[in-house]
Order: C-alpha cells, then structure tokens, then sequence
C-alpha cells in the first residue's frame, strides 16, 4: 500500500509550519543548538552541516513507498522565526507518529502544543486514523502537548496492538513509551 500524503503549509494562530526544505538546515541548526533539547532522547545538537545532510534525507523522502516522511519547521508569526519542528511518520496513509521540538528561547509560551493540534487536525484532515506519540515517562511538559493535541495515554498491556517495547538500557538508557493514541477506530 503507498502512503500519498505528503507536508503541506498549516497555519495555526501564532505558527505557520512550514514544508521542510534543505535550505532551512542552517537556521534550524542555531534553533536546535542546546544540549537541554536532548535530554529525554540523548544524543547532542548537529552541526550545520550534519543537520544539512539529515534535511536532504529526509526532504528525499522514505525509500518505503507505504511510509511518508512528513516534516515541517514551526514559523512564529509575529517575528518570523523559526521555532523547532514537527514531523509525521505515516504508514500506509491511516497510521501515524508525531514527534516535536521547539527551541529552548521559545518554550514555555505554548508553541509545542499549538503546532502538535495544528498537525494531528492536518493529519486527520488527510484520513490519518491512528496517531501515536512516543514520550520518555520523565518529560512532563512533552506528556502535556500530548494531551493538549488529543492524544491520551495508553497502558502497556501484553498482546495490545499499541503495546511498545522499550529499547534495552544499552541502547542509550532510555524507557521510551508510548504515551498517546488518538485513534477513532474502536479498541481492542
């Protein structure tokens, strides 16, 4: 099955998120330079350049035809500046996980939030019926734009569909979990 959506602009009250393009890298390595943004996952801020060479992967797209990578940068309105990100794993075109950063200088003000319900609207708008967030059980303010975008937490039960391993401890130390599925199919 092929996944036909691809990013387009979405426009919410404060943020337009715009389609990831190569161009944006530069910009957006400034955005993401903080080491506090890496916390909850690990790793550390890209350079310029290694941001460069991820962008032009991901703008090229996902080599599985059932799976689209779809990436935006979050522009604020009043200043024009780029903010963080947002993306959007979709499989087969009714299957999602979101994901979200905002830029240290810019938290705290709700952008997260905004942008993440601007992008589950989007993808709803698209068909997308089962959105799955993946938020370290530690990152409260990432649980709390969970919630505001509609997701809610789930249960890790043996046998659920949505049940999600945690990688092992030597894989970077990390449980992550996941804490929201919004979805309008019925349950188990």
């Amino acid at each position: 099955m092929r996944s036909a959506v691809r990013p387009e602009p979405i426009g919410t009250a404060r943020l337009d998120l715009l389609p990831l393009r190569v161009d944006h890298a530069a910009r957006m390595a400034a955005v993401l330079a903080d080491p506090a943004l890496h916390t909850f996952t690990g790793g550390a801020p890209s350079t310029p350049e290694a941001l460069r060479e991820r962008y032009e992967r991901l703008v090229a797209g996902s080599p599985d035809p059932s799976v689209s990578w779809c990436n935006w940068v979050l522009r604020t309105r009043d200043d024009g500046c780029l903010a963080g990100t947002v993306q959007a794993t979709v499989s087969g075109g009714r299957e999602a996980e979101i994901a979200w950063v905002v830029g240290v200088p810019w938290q705290g003000r709700g952008l997260a939030s905004e942008a993440a319900r601007g992008l589950v609207g989007w993808l709803r708008d698209q068909g997308v019926r089962t959105i799955v967030a993946h938020v370290h059980p530690d990152h409260l303010a990432s649980a709390a734009v969970a919630a505001a975008a509609g997701l809610s937490p789930t249960r890790e039960e043996p046998g659920r569909r949505d049940q999600v391993t945690p990688p092992p401890a030597e894989a970077g130390g990390f449980s992550l979990c996941r804490v929201g599925v919004a979805t309008d199919q019925p349950g188990p």
